[in-house]
């Protein structure tokens, strides 16, 4: 029996990592490591022509049976959804503090390997390369900028100063533990990349950020198609904005009453002080954390695995480390398709944050490990006898994955893994965070006004980034210059903040109508078992990949 939509999107796969060698490396594919995109139009047409051409041959095939029928119906979403980006202008323009094609070369080198002489003349090559890519780019930004196509001056600047940083130490400190017969060229090639970033850094602030948009919202059109983006469905954006605040008042009263656990008759406040005072829940150096979020990941695979989830061995593996940058925030790379390259688990931290609480960051190593993104991806990556090789290493949905980690936090609450009070205010004080998101995010974008509310903060003025910034601060216990990061992300990452909220709470129905479709059969872990061997999918598809 032929596959061709398999065949197709396989196909689909090694046409882009030839294109992209950025993504090769972030798959774990071979062989391309030494290499980077041409970021020039060109280069971008290219890739773009590769998407387009792909989209059209997989949309006309027939799937030979309902298994392909998800795939196919899977890849033509994705890629339909990116040739509406290309065709609206979104995508060359595109960069923000969390995203451009400066940041896929930055991120790729904390992905490479470093065992072998090999892997040493590798990196050296692709930063002896990074000069070229980056003058490529700004070619392409100014044309893009030539033509109207432009970011709010808030991420350029933002941006800039991204570049700048990690031009100072950056490349400096990935080469000094280079081996001697490459030493001086990795040396000689950070500096050339070091001083191109810092170049690209401040030709952006010279040129770029006086065009850039002043407001920060990007309106209606371009929102929904972003939120399409992100979710894999289409949502009634006003509806989502009125639940997001009713869902934050329900987490928030939940956190009250947790509080009182801790401080009886205080407030959420004392019961935070009481947290941050305690030194056993705070560590003080980094390294310190490391090896807390690596012991407490460990556990709970052992204690997971043939319990609640079917663990395979390669993927008993994962890596906890904190990042070489100091933006902020938390985030997963999967392992390579061989598993040579471990699933990783990434904490970065602000420049100023001297202290590292466990109370607050539990809830993220679950979101991180298991039963969160490492269980989702590497049981994809693990699949190869049910998913093809485009939904294992290349399909991502946001509100697909942060909805799963999301909900796997949740989950960890209903298995008594929060028994401790502080660690579930943790847990509850992100709960809300994301929930506060959805607010915020829609909103400023939007340019929607503040409804009357539980807090009768601001009610009847209109969003904008000092109202997110306030209001955010205000609905989060975590780090100011860590909140102040995440209120420039969503300004510029429009539609990427709501999907773990909007997307656990469509995990919730889907396991809701399995409950009530099976009845006193239903089993919880089947279920995740069932959902998770599917792979990524659009959110549209969640009810159909778990019938």
């Amino acid at each position: 029996m032929v596959r061709e939509i398999d065949s197709r999107s396989e196909a689909y796969v090694g046409e882009v990592v030839a294109l992209d060698p950025l993504t090769a490396t972030e798959l774990g594919i071979p062989g391309h490591d030494h290499e980077l995109p041409d970021l020039s139009p060109d280069g971008f047409a290219a890739r773009e022509e590769v998407a387009r051409r792909a989209l059209a041959d997989v949309h006309a095939l027939k799937p030979v049976d309902e298994r392909e029928a998800l795939a196919q119906a899977a890849f033509t979403e994705r890629l339909g959804v990116l040739v509406e980006s290309i065709d609206a202008g979104l995508e060359r323009c595109e960069l923000s503090v969390i995203d451009g094609a400066a940041h896929w070369i930055r991120g790729a080198f904390d992905l490479m390997p470093t065992a072998t002489s090999e892997d040493w003349e590798n990196l050296t090559a692709r930063m002896t390369a990074t000069p070229r890519a980056l003058d490529q780019y700004r070619t392409t930004l100014a044309e893009e900028a030539a033509a109207g196509r432009v970011v709010a001056r808030r991420q350029y600047v933002e941006h800039a100063h991204q570049l700048r940083d990690w031009a100072g130490s950056y490349f400096t400190n990935l080469v000094a533990e280079a081996p001697a017969e490459v030493k001086t060229r990795a040396e000689q090639a950070a500096a050339t990349a070091s001083a191109a970033y810092a170049d690209l850094g401040d030709w952006i602030d010279a040129e770029l950020t006086p065009l850039g948009r002043e407001r920060d919202g990007v309106g209606r059109e371009h929102y929904a198609l972003a939120s399409r983006y992100f979710l894999g469905t289409a949502v009634d954006l006003e509806q989502t904005y009125a639940w997001g605040w009713e869902e934050l008042a329900r987490i928030e009263d939940d956190g009250a009453v947790t509080a009182q656990r801790i401080v009886p008759g205080g407030t959420l406040d004392d019961a935070v002080k009481l947290l941050d005072a305690d030194p056993h829940r705070n560590l003080t150096s980094r390294e310190a954390f490391q090896e807390w979020m690596q012991t407490l990941s460990d556990r709970i695979v052992r204690e997971f695995d043939g319990v609640h989830f079917d663990i395979p061995e390669p993927i008993r593996t994962l890596a906890c480390t904190v990042a070489p940058i100091n933006d902020g925030g938390a985030w997963y790379t999967p392992p390579s398709e061989d598993f040579s390259r471990p699933g990783t688990m990434w904490f970065s931290f602000t420049d100023d944050q001297t202290t590292f609480s466990t109370w607050r960051e539990t809830t993220t190593v679950f979101h991180e490990g298991v039963p969160g993104h490492h269980l989702q991806c590497g049981q994809a990556v693990h699949q190869a006898e049910l998913l093809n090789r485009w939904q294992r290493l290349m399909c991502w949905v946001s509100g697909h994955g942060e909805g799963w980690a999301l909900y796997a936090e949740r989950l960890m609450d209903d298995l008594g893994f929060f028994a401790d009070a502080g660690d579930r205010l943790g847990f509850l004080d992100m709960q809300g965070f994301r929930a506060a998101r959805v607010i915020v995010d829609i909103g400023v974008h939007l340019g929607l006004t503040i409804p009357p509310n539980p807090w009768n903060w601001r009610v009847g003025e209109t969003w904008d980034a000092d109202r997110v910034l306030e209001f955010m601060l205000l609905h989060s216990r975590s780090e100011e210059g860590q909140v102040r990061h995440e209120v420039n992300r969503y300004l510029g990452w429009p539609g990427q903040a709501p999907s773990y909220k909007v997307g656990e709470r469509i995990w919730l129905e889907a396991r809701d109508a399995a409950r009530a479709r099976e009845g006193g059969a239903f089993d919880l872990k089947a279920f995740h078992t069932e959902a998770l061997n599917h792979g990524a999918v659009p959110l549209d598809l969640l009810f159909r990949s778990t019938l």
